[in-house]
């Protein structure tokens, strides 16, 4: 994948075939008409793009995602945590804890997490 970022509008238009992959390209014209006002040069411009940066694929006029929507936002966090605290996670959540509060849940969360880690 060589770039791991969207701008707004590709988010959505990302979030369209993540939630309805696989999908016919006519389909996919036909939601982005609807959800985003787009015509059908549009949604086959920004599709093209998409599967150029190895995010989607269309075979067959079929659509479906190169990586799942969950992968895609792990590299982009992986690449932000890289670029912003030299790749230190702890950094990023002592960044992150100065301005947010953790709940109780949350912070149960990320010790079974932790706790499990060395298990996966």
């Amino acid at each position: 994948m060589d770039n791991t970022s969207l701008g707004a509008v590709e988010s959505r238009f990302a979030d369209i075939i993540w939630q309805n992959e696989p999908l016919s390209s006519g389909e996919l014209v036909k939601i982005c008409e609807k959800e985003l006002n787009w015509k059908k040069p549009t949604t086959y411009t920004v599709l093209r793009k998409l599967c150029e940066r190895g995010i989607f694929k269309n075979e067959g006029g079929t659509v479906s995602s190169v990586i799942s929507r969950e992968e895609f936002y792990a590299v982009q966090s992986e690449k932000f945590v890289e670029e912003t605290f030299d790749g230190s996670l702890p950094a990023f959540i002592a960044a992150f804890t100065k301005r947010k509060n953790l709940s109780e849940k949350d912070i149960d969360e990320i010790r079974r997490m932790i706790d499990t880690y060395g298990e996966e």
